[in-house]
């Protein structure tokens, strides 16, 4: 049987049920299927080289095993690295000849021959891909993460007698004497800023550990002059789900699979096994279901050896509770939100977001504004809340930015604050610190385009006492919410049940999700909870401001639909 032969006979086993298969494989399978029933074609100018992909499988078998039960004899490529590879290896462009796929995404449980694999691509492209002075990078936060393929890479060459006397191997690079092409590791913690890299690969192993996209963003940025690169993730599951590796790219690339989905990109190569969860993120599979197990190791648990190592650590989960996000993450490659102290599980509130949501439902609503105004060089956010007939509410938000100051916030936050502006979540404000006249413009705009009432603007008094006094001269009702547990813990502790409970409506701003999944929590002794700014990693302002709205709306009484302080003027909640 022929390499494409086994690929489709694979292909149809996976999509019928014949071999047990999570949904995003099953998609991948038929991805491929879709793909050889339109190769060639005006609009799919792409077609499969089978002796390209053999000569990518071939190259991996020259490498022995270098550790494990398997450790001195020959690789020889599981079906799912023939898959994998083949794809990659094999799809090229009918104008020129070059590879179809400039960037792939393979998610798998741990042991299933991860770092082997990279180890392959990073030679081959390294000794065997024909590019002069190839660089190859293997990538990630920290030297001793990034040096664990490269350490594997480094075995390989060592014990394959094929490559004797055709490398050296010195100072962090494994170099290919005759094209002088290398492959290296790099980290955040070496400084680099990717000044002068010309990656022909990059490899970034475990991206779900990296809490921004900035190695990534490294290696990318400087592809453009390659005519064929290659950026290659593979990583396991995590339980940070605001880092980009869940927050982007998961998310790109289930969407780039899901054939519902409008999402298209036929350079990018994706393969994702895990186990199967239903709309609202519960998972669909029985975790002691050994035969489920597949879904997530389509190695490991195909062996003995590698379901007893699994039934280990099933064991270790199930008696030491702690132990359950490591397995459910590493060994099902489950994502969870289990942060320490982390204040919401972001799938929760990503269930609440509403893409589509129609501002013009909101005419004539009355609504409680929080704002947060931290110091004028920052972030600055302003969310407003309604409750509407059904009791739901709806939870809106807007952010304010210098606009002198936005170079240097993108540099030190890692997050594209430009593209936000473009997408209108953010304004940027002349100079260099925010200008108050805008959150005023703001709240003026919508009381003329949607005549929103707003019944009061609740403020941290730090540093908002003129912009306070300003507004209550133009008849706002503004209240001080003292930053305090005593003040926020009710309203903190009942926005998180609202969302949970799914009462709450968003329009799925990504600066609000982006704080809300920065946003970790202090609690005093009798368990009561607040927002702590002192250890967020990154910005929570537009949570903290939300968290002030909330606070204040649970206090008025729902019935009488208007504030107990009726009053108008500056009222300070203690």
């Amino acid at each position: 049987m022929s390499l494409l032969e086994e690929l489709i006979q694979y292909s149809n086993d996976i999509v019928e049920g014949n071999i047990v298969a999570c949904k995003k494989h099953k998609w991948a399978c038929q991805r491929f299927l879709n793909d050889l029933a339109r190769e060639g074609t005006e609009e799919f100018p792409y077609v499969f080289d089978e002796e390209k992909a053999n000569n990518f499988l071939d190259w991996m078998r020259f490498f022995k095993h270098t550790k494990g039960p398997l450790a001195g004899t020959l690789i020889e490529p599981h079906i799912i690295q023939r898959f994998n590879f083949g794809n990659i290896y094999g799809w090229i462009k009918i104008k020129n000849g070059y590879r179809r796929f400039k960037k792939s995404y393979w998610q798998v449980g741990r042991k299933n021959a991860k770092s082997q694999s990279e180890a392959c691509v990073g030679n081959y492209e390294t000794f065997a891909d024909g590019e002069s002075a190839s660089e190859v990078y293997c990538a990630a936060t920290k030297t001793k993460q990034a040096k664990i393929v490269w350490n594997e890479a480094r075995l390989q060459v060592k014990r394959c007698q094929f490559l004797k006397g055709k490398n050296k191997i010195a100072n962090g690079q494994i170099i290919h004497i005759k094209s002088d092409s290398y492959m290296t590791y790099l980290s955040k913690e070496d400084g680099k800023t990717g000044d002068g890299f010309n990656p022909q690969c990059g490899i970034i192993d475990e991206y779900h550990a990296h809490p921004t996209s900035e190695m990534y963003d490294i290696i990318v940025s400087g592809m453009g002059s390659r005519t064929q690169p290659l950026m290659m993730i593979i990583t396991t599951a995590g339980y940070e789900l605001n880092h980009p590796c869940y927050s982007v790219e998961y998310k790109y690339v289930s969407n780039i699979l899901n054939p519902d989905s409008t999402t298209e990109n036929d350079e990018y190569y994706v393969m994702i096994n895990e186990l199967d969860k239903d709309e609202k993120g519960n998972l669909l599979d029985d975790i002691k279901d050994e035969k489920v197990w597949l879904k997530a190791n389509p190695i490991v648990a195909e062996n003995e050896v590698g379901l007893d190592y699994l039934r280990g650590e099933l064991k270790a989960a199930l008696d030491a509770p702690e132990k359950m996000k490591t397995f459910l993450t590493k060994n099902m490659d489950v994502w969870i939100d289990k942060r320490a102290s982390g204040y919401m599980e972001m799938d929760r509130w990503k269930a609440c977001g509403d893409d589509k949501f129609d501002l013009n439902i909101l005419k004539n609503a009355e609504c409680i504004a929080g704002l947060d105004l931290s110091a004028k060089i920052d972030l600055t956010s302003i969310d407003c809340e309604f409750k509407l007939d059904d009791g739901k509410r709806v939870v809106l938000s807007h952010s304010f930015m210098p606009k002198d100051r936005l170079a240097a916030k993108m540099d030190q936050d890692k997050v594209r604050y430009d593209l936000w502006e473009e997408q209108g979540w953010l304004t940027l404000t002349p100079g260099s610190v925010v200008d108050y006249k805008y959150i005023k413009k703001y709240i003026k705009d919508k009381e003329r385009l949607y005549r929103w009432r707003f019944k009061e603007i609740v403020y941290d008094p730090w540093n908002a006492t003129q912009f306070a006094q300003d507004m209550e001269s133009d008849g706002y009702t503004m209240v001080e919410m003292r930053q305090g547990i005593r003040s926020l813990g009710e309203g903190t502790k009942d926005f998180r049940d609202e969302v949970y409970a799914g009462n709450i409506i968003h329009n799925n701003n990504p600066v609000l999700t982006w704080a809300l999944g920065n946003a970790v929590t202090k609690e005093d002794a009798n368990e009561n909870i607040m927002l702590d700014k002192a250890k967020s990693t990154f910005r929570i302002d537009p949570a903290a401001a939300a968290m002030n709205a909330h606070a204040r709306m649970i206090i008025i009484n729902p019935n009488a639909g208007h504030s107990v302080y009726a009053k108008r003027g500056m009222r300070s909640l203690l």
